[in-house]
């Protein structure tokens, strides 16, 4: 039988830290054995939570034999200080996203790791949930015709209800607000339907709780055959719902603006021929399981990294327009 790998969690910065620290116990070929964190007691709260031992020295952590990777979910700021120390250390990476702050920091992370022969893997989550697979699977038959737009919309009360960290506030350690941190998942989404390249990047951003960085957002991106992408996301939102809308020329593709009869989000594809809902398959592999399948076999990531790449080029083009 083959040994359960061992994990640490790099830092409670993130509000997803213990999340991904319990995946690594939930998980039935990990192992979480550890946690580290530049802030000693945030850290040492989270260890006692998960039930392991706060380790204050990262240095002293990555050196041990015993341990063969790690979740890092420092400030998005350390991401490429502290990946760069994991993947010296040989140890495999699963991080939070973005992957770094620039373009051209995924590029040298993504070939260091490489080279060293360490897994590296972003979460991006939503690109393995069920609706995603759907959504696919529409795209890839064609049932649309030539697409012309979509909209894709996922924003919280995080800021109205006052339960995010102040942390996240620091555009310094977040690298920007809400576009930066939850409006990753629209973004990689809108890349998925309309592709990676667009010929412009136009931000609206404002700061509605006057917190210093935007909570509240919309960046709309063209292709080069004239489609256009909306992609909504703030922290001032109690109710709103997830949704996904994509128009071509054949058809159109809704999904979240109805609940089924179980009460699930429905989707649903309306073309000339009528409506028709489209059934929600189960999620495949979430990207922690999709990191680990890469460690046993050493087959990388490879959509995931591109992903990444990708939803970094954008979110650093609306970040910079918006400032410019």
């Amino acid at each position: 039988m083959t040994s359960a790998l061992r994990i640490a969690v790099l830092s409670a910065w993130h509000v997803h830290a213990e999340e991904y620290g319990r995946a690594a116990i939930d998980h039935p070929d990990t192992e979480l054995v550890a946690v580290w964190d530049d802030d000693a007691a945030r850290g040492q709260e989270l260890a006692e939570r998960l039930g392991v031992d706060f380790v204050p020295d990262l240095d002293q952590l990555l050196a041990r034999d015993d341990l063969d990777g790690v979740t890092v979910t420092t400030a998005t700021s350390d991401h490429v200080p502290v990946l760069t120390a994991v993947i010296a250390s040989g140890k495999h990476v699963f991080t939070e996203k973005l992957l770094a702050p620039t373009v051209e920091g995924c590029d040298e992370l993504t070939r260091r790791a490489a080279d060293a022969g360490v897994q590296l893997t972003v979460s991006l989550p939503r690109l393995s949930d069920g609706y995603t697979v759907a959504l696919r699977e529409v795209l890839e038959a064609g049932t649309l015709g030539r697409l012309t737009y979509s909209r894709v919309r996922l924003a919280h009360d995080g800021s109205v209800s006052d339960w995010l960290p102040a942390r996240f506030y620091d555009a310094e350690q977040a690298l920007g607000g809400a576009f930066s941190d939850l409006a990753a998942h629209p973004v990689y989404l809108t890349q998925l339907i309309l592709g990676a390249e667009t010929t412009s990047v136009q931000p609206t951003y404002t700061d509605m709780t006057g917190r210093g960085v935007e909570d509240n957002a919309v960046v709309t991106v063209t292709t080069a055959d004239g489609a256009i992408g909306v992609i909504e996301t703030g922290f001032v939102t109690p109710a709103s719902r997830f949704t996904i809308e994509v128009h071509g020329t054949q058809g159109s593709l809704l999904y979240g603006f109805e609940p089924g009869p179980d009460g699930a989000p429905v989707m649903r594809v309306d073309t000339r021929q009528g409506s028709q809902r489209i059934e929600v398959p189960p999620s495949i592999a979430p990207p922690f399981a999709q990191w680990v399948e890469a460690i046993r076999t050493g087959r990388p990531t490879t959509e995931n990294l591109q992903r990444a790449r990708d939803l970094t080029a954008l979110v650093t083009a609306a970040n910079h327009a918006a400032h410019a």
